[in-house]
């Protein structure tokens, strides 16, 4: 099946402000936390912080890639809960763990260690994903969830990040981590909402996209 690329490419465009955005969000909470040397203390509770905001992440991703599936390209129940569930799961890992993970290691952060919601919280990465993916059947919502898709997805990528920290921070790690938070959300996030879903669609469905700005 062929993926329409000039809507793929437009909607990258279209959510570069607000990923930046979020980065900078994120930025901002990092900076105060390295000047206000609360770091350290922070560290200490990222784990649970992180486990908060990665199933919110997956709930909004599972929202938003379960409606935009039944609303714009088939009425397949069973393919709009398996890519819903696999769609913000394995998308969510990714922007919030592993590309997290990568800056980690590039960064030679002390405490760096890849968290994978799926094997240490099964229970709450599970329920998360598929309230959203019920939420995205009787709703079809996606305009206010992918907004808080993208800042949820930075904060949980952020937390990761800061469970790897000691309890400073050099200032070029901090411009670093800029460029690892924008990346962990800017191409996972499209991904989720507009790829994923693309890939699953039968009947040459990629014709029916068009760019509408309800959905995003």
């Amino acid at each position: 099946m062929k993926i329409n690329n000039i809507n793929l490419i437009y909607e990258l465009k279209e959510h570069i402000p607000l990923t930046f955005l979020g980065s900078i969000s994120g930025i901002i909470i990092i900076i105060y936390l390295n000047y206000a040397s609360l770091l350290e203390i922070i560290n200490s509770y990222s784990i649970n912080v992180f486990y908060i905001l990665h199933p919110t992440h997956i709930f909004l991703s599972a929202v938003v890639t379960t409606s935009l599936y039944l609303k714009h390209y088939e009425k397949n129940l069973i393919f709009a809960i398996l890519i819903g569930y696999f769609g913000s799961i394995g998308i969510a890992t990714v922007s919030d763990s592993i590309i997290p993970f990568i800056g980690e290691i590039i960064l030679d952060l002390p405490n760096k260690g890849l968290h994978f919601g799926l094997i240490e919280k099964p229970f709450i990465t599970n329920i998360s994903a598929f309230i959203g993916i019920l939420l995205g059947f009787k709703t079809g919502f996606s305009k206010f969830p992918h907004f808080g898709h993208v800042l949820i997805s930075t904060w949980a990528s952020l937390f990761h990040i800061i469970m790897a920290i000691g309890s400073k921070i050099e200032s070029i790690q901090i411009i670093l981590i800029v460029f690892f938070l924008f990346f962990a959300v800017w191409i996972p996030c499209c991904t989720s909402d507009i790829v994923f879903p693309l890939l699953f669609c039968k009947n040459n469905c990629s014709d029916k996209i068009k760019y509408d700005k309800n959905l995003n």
